[in-house]
């Protein structure tokens, strides 16, 4: 289920102040300070579960016999409360937190890389299923989705950042500008699968770092260049976990 986009989506963001560029026109990543790359001739474009359990309760109330006949007495009556079990409830406190900060960009884009496979990531909507990998060079990104090394895999409390292609290699994130509130993002792991779901686009210029960010709460990002074949602008998708 490998599929890889067209040109190469820059998924290349820097921590402080640098360019993040995730490539429409040029094969390349730019980082600002931290990185100078040469354009190449292709066109490219461009990432405690509790279980409330209410105790049983017995209750037993017996009346006295009286000592003069006839003798009555009344029978005992026994009230038993019943136990309700509910669903587990799973909050924040039950989730991993994002263990660390996003890296910086690499200074060289299209170095060599592990091909690391972390799972999959699927959106139902546009008919994608890709592999998602570990990194963010271009590299890495010409077979696939990339996650953002740092930033929170599916499922944690954070940002999952994840960078891909629109018009090359396969472009897995060609539609991603078709995706509205309440659209489907699957992530599949080692850890299982986890639904996330779209909660807004944005458009931004490309030195917009904060995209990385880490979050407070389960959420994710997809994102690459924008329009497609250029590198004007990065077209972002906001998710956040199912409930």
């Amino acid at each position: 289920m490998l599929t890889v986009g067209l040109p190469a989506v820059l998924a290349v963001a820097a921590l402080g102040g640098a360019t993040l560029l995730m490539g429409s026109g040029d094969n390349s990543v730019r980082s600002g300070e931290l990185a100078t790359t040469t354009s190449s001739t292709t066109t490219t474009t461009e990432a405690v579960e509790e279980i409330f359990t209410s105790s049983g309760v017995t209750v037993e109330s017996t009346s006295a016999p009286t000592t003069q006949a006839p003798t009555t007495t009344a029978a005992a009556t026994t009230t038993t409360a019943s136990t309700t079990t509910l669903a587990p409830t799973t909050t924040l406190d039950t989730l991993p937190e994002q263990p660390s900060a996003p890296i910086a960009p690499p200074p060289d884009p299209r170095g060599a890389e592990d091909q690391i496979q972390l799972g999959g990531i699927s959106i139902p909507k546009l008919g994608v299923d890709a592999p998602l990998l570990e990194g963010i060079r271009l590299t890495t990104l010409d077979n696939g989705p990339g996650h953002w090394p740092g930033t929170a895999m599916p499922g944690e409390v954070g940002n999952v950042v994840v960078a891909a292609h629109r018009t090359s290699h396969g472009g897995p994130f060609r539609n991603i500008d078709q995706l509205v509130a309440g659209d489907k993002v699957i992530f599949n792991t080692a850890a299982g699968e986890v639904e996330y779901t779209v909660t807004g686009t944005q458009i931004v210029n490309p030195d917009a770092i904060w995209i990385v960010d880490p979050t407070d709460t389960p959420t994710a990002t997809l994102f690459a260049c924008h329009p497609p074949g250029s590198v004007a602008q990065r077209i972002v998708v906001n998710l956040e976990l199912a409930s």
